[in-house]
């Protein structure tokens, strides 16, 4: 029997499992649908009394509460026929949620008791959507790149049904990084976006698959992440064309040492990480960060 209580506002309308620790879930809420931009998040919420799946470690309330974490909203861009899905015919919002299994002194508390519901069960959904982490920058006629690992790729779904919908005359690019094929969960919602539009690029790159990772493998390439693979030779072999920094825009979604955003240090300006990520890349390669009061096309999307 699903819990009913007063906390919830939402139902849960279809759960696809891609994989033991990933899943696409669609949830409807009560009051109609959520008004949002394409890249903007809301938060999702269960009662800690709520079931958990049994192999994953979790953290104990001393009292009943609702869990709550942001998630961006994505979206299925095709509809069952291969047509680009209205978006005003649709009443429900839809996540790409990964299970979090953190062996630590801090577990996860909220996906363990996500990944045991299925269709028909109660949740709470934000009743606002949030974040600045959009289109707005972007011209009709720039070029697009979006570069994401994992589940990062969810509010890059809805950003690209927008820009397909309004007939984007720039190009644009995807570029997903994961640990094995199968956590590809759009892939063949992106292959045929391929087909059908001449200005779009999915480009996926894999860590753990055998020639990722066995130097025996005859097709042994090593681990490939998206900042080694910002070069002009490559991005011509992979997407047919070479951005050019004066008219593109890039967003950045998913690990932070994917992003490696910048840090301010007293008396200087911003320092990064080491190993490089995604923004000093494209930095060194004429991009600008966009900060506040500074527009720039180095855009991502921050949860921490």
């Amino acid at each position: 029997m699903f819990h009913n209580s007063a906390e919830y506002n939402a139902t849960v309308t279809d759960v696809r499992r891609v994989q033991d620790d990933l899943m696409i879930m669609q949830v409807e809420p009560d009051d109609g649908p959520l008004k949002y931009q394409p890249g903007q998040y809301t938060t999702l919420g269960l009662l800690t009394d709520e079931r958990r799946i049994g192999d994953v470690a979790h953290s104990e309330a001393p009292h009943q509460q609702l869990i709550r974490r942001a998630y961006s909203i994505s979206c299925p861009i095709l509809d069952e026929h291969g047509k680009l899905l209205p978006r005003e015919s649709r009443r429900y919002l839809e996540f790409y949620i990964a299970l979090v299994r953190k062996e630590s002194d801090d577990p996860p508390s909220l996906t363990p008791r996500i990944f045991a519901m299925d269709a028909g069960h109660r949740i709470f959904v934000g009743t606002k959507a949030k974040g600045t982490y959009t289109l707005s920058p972007v011209q009709s006629d720039s070029d697009v790149l979006f570069f994401a690992t994992g589940t990062g790729e969810a509010p890059h779904n809805a950003m690209i049904h927008q820009l397909l919908s309004r007939q984007h005359a720039g190009r644009i690019a995807s570029f997903v990084c994961v640990r094995h094929r199968r956590d590809l969960a759009y892939l063949n919602t992106h292959r045929e976006l391929e087909k059908r539009y001449p200005n779009y690029r999915y480009v996926t790159l894999t860590t753990r698959e055998p020639e990722n990772v066995d130097v025996q493998h005859p097709d042994y390439v090593g681990k490939l992440y998206l900042q080694q693979m910002f070069l002009k030779d490559r991005l011509q072999q992979l997407i047919g064309w070479v951005p050019d920094p004066a008219r593109s825009h890039a967003f950045l979604c998913g690990s932070p040492s994917m992003i490696g955003a910048p840090k301010r240090e007293p008396g200087s300006d911003y320092s990064f990480p080491d190993p490089k990520g995604m923004v000093e890349t494209l930095i060194e390669h004429g991009y600008r960060l966009d900060r506040p009061r500074d527009a720039g096309n180095i855009h991502y999307e921050r949860y921490w």
